[in-house]
């Protein structure tokens, strides 16, 4: 509704009017803070003032918070007693619900990555969904710890939700059976040939320690000696930034892995290898690295340090693109900011914020009937509202690449699952590992940028 001329001008008078007033004690805040500062007091002054109803100051002071950090970038929040206790949840290793990663976007629930084998990749939710209801209730506008309480519920209930998805014309239901989420994540096989199949699914605690004692378990399973090494690490949404430096120390005997950099000397950061496992452990066997859309973060300074190192082949679709570092900033005993500090680079001085890490090898998940359309209306970072932006632009290059045809991959999703391939992008690292005699000798590195 629009304001007649006089009836604006008149609350226009009014606003003035109050400014003084309002900033009358701001002396002092204003010799150190910027002037600005003075709008925001005034602001909170005029709805104490005048609002149509009583507004607490916990509620206006959370709201200015949440918008302040809101206009930064998607990874910087406030996080209090909610956010803790389910990061908490997280932690301690299970929980009861759907297991999918979530995050706000612009006041809607997207989905960032089902875990893998979770109820929800078994129901068809896929990345980049929008959540819109919970069994018929609305739940946009909610707080995200409200929105994820109201999908938790104990194991063996269900939950229906209405998802909206790129590329379809109307939104669907799809009903979910909860069950116990247990985030195990490290798994381990021994694959035909001697090959060893390694999954990282998160970057929680003791994760490069995991992956050691899984090689060695392999290793003895194989009689002394494994063939090769596949690294999986796709939907995996990434987590700590030590435990990244510390999967990548696994596999390097020198040289740089990671490095952050922010506005300030101290925010600048380099990790080398040794720092943490001496040696190579998988002592140079042949390795594929495999990564996809919901590779993010930790997972893809992994991906990025070998590559760049020259230690793995990369496999897969592009990762997701986060290149930058979050870091915890007490506020309380009970809050914190999470706030985007630095942004990561890999070994060459490469950003992956936005354009993420191009594979050396670009492998389609064929056996995925959804694979063509997933691919084309793929979410990640780049997606979000307010995302950073990389100081080189490669976005369309990067899109580019993710749309231009390989006519070695040509089979059909019925095809694949006629020969008893349920994941071609595996298939396609096991058959290249196991017909490679020395490492590095199948591949031709993409050039790096």
């Amino acid at each position: 509704m629009k304001f007649a001329p006089a009836l604006r001008a008149a609350a226009l008078l009014s606003a003035v009017a109050l400014v003084p007033a309002a900033t009358a004690g701001m002396a002092q805040v204003e010799s150190r803070a910027s002037p600005e500062f003075a709008k925001l007091f005034a602001t909170y002054q005029m709805i104490k003032s005048n609002y149509v109803e009583q507004v607490d100051d916990e509620k206006l002071i959370r709201g200015a918070i949440d918008g302040m950090l809101a206009s930064l970038d998607p990874h910087s929040s406030f996080i209090d007693g909610g956010d803790l206790k389910r990061l908490e949840s997280m932690i301690d290793g299970n929980y009861q619900g759907l297991g999918i990663s979530v995050q706000m976007d612009d006041g809607a629930v997207k989905v960032v990555s089902p875990f893998k084998g979770s109820p929800a990749e078994d129901a068809g939710i896929k990345a980049g969904d929008y959540i819109t209801h919970l069994n018929g209730e609305l739940i946009y506008g909610l707080e995200l710890d409200e929105a994820v309480e109201k999908m938790r519920g104990p194991s063996g209930s269900s939950v229906t939700l209405s998802l909206f998805r790129t590329g379809r014309d109307e939104p669907f239901d799809v009903t979910v059976t909860r069950g116990v989420i247990e985030l195990e994540p490290v798994t381990h096989e021994l694959k035909d040939g001697g090959i060893g199949y390694v999954s990282v699914n998160e970057f929680s605690r003791d994760v490069g320690r995991d992956v050691q004692a899984a090689i060695s378990t392999m290793r003895k399973e194989a009689g002394g000696r494994l063939n090769g090494l596949v690294l999986d690490m796709r939907k995996n949404p990434g987590g700590s930034l030590d435990e990244a430096v510390a999967l990548s120390d696994l596999f390097l005997d020198e040289g740089q892995i990671v490095s952050q950099r922010g506005r300030t000397r101290r925010d600048t950061i380099y990790y080398d290898a040794e720092s943490v496992f001496p040696g190579d452990v998988a002592k140079g066997v042949p390795m594929v690295v495999l990564i996809d859309a919901g590779s993010a973060s930790a997972s893809e300074i992994v991906a990025g340090a070998l590559q760049d190192q020259q230690r793995a082949v990369v496999m897969g679709e592009r990762s997701f693109g986060k290149g930058s570092v979050q870091s915890l900033l007490p506020l309380t005993r009970e809050s914190a900011l999470k706030l985007t500090t630095a942004r990561y680079y890999t070994p060459s001085g490469r950003s992956v914020q936005e354009g993420g890490i191009q594979p050396d090898i670009r492998v389609p998940q064929l056996s995925d009937p959804d694979a063509a359309l997933r691919a084309k209306y793929s979410y990640r970072e780049s997606d979000l509202r307010r995302h950073l932006v990389n100081e080189i632009d490669l976005k369309d290059e990067a899109v580019e690449a993710d749309n231009k045809p390989d006519p070695r991959f040509t089979a059909t999703a019925e095809e694949l699952k006629a020969k008893g391939i349920e994941d071609f992008q595996l298939s396609y690292a096991l058959d290249t590992l196991r017909h490679t005699r020395t490492a590095m000798a199948f591949a031709q590195p993409a050039a790096r940028r």
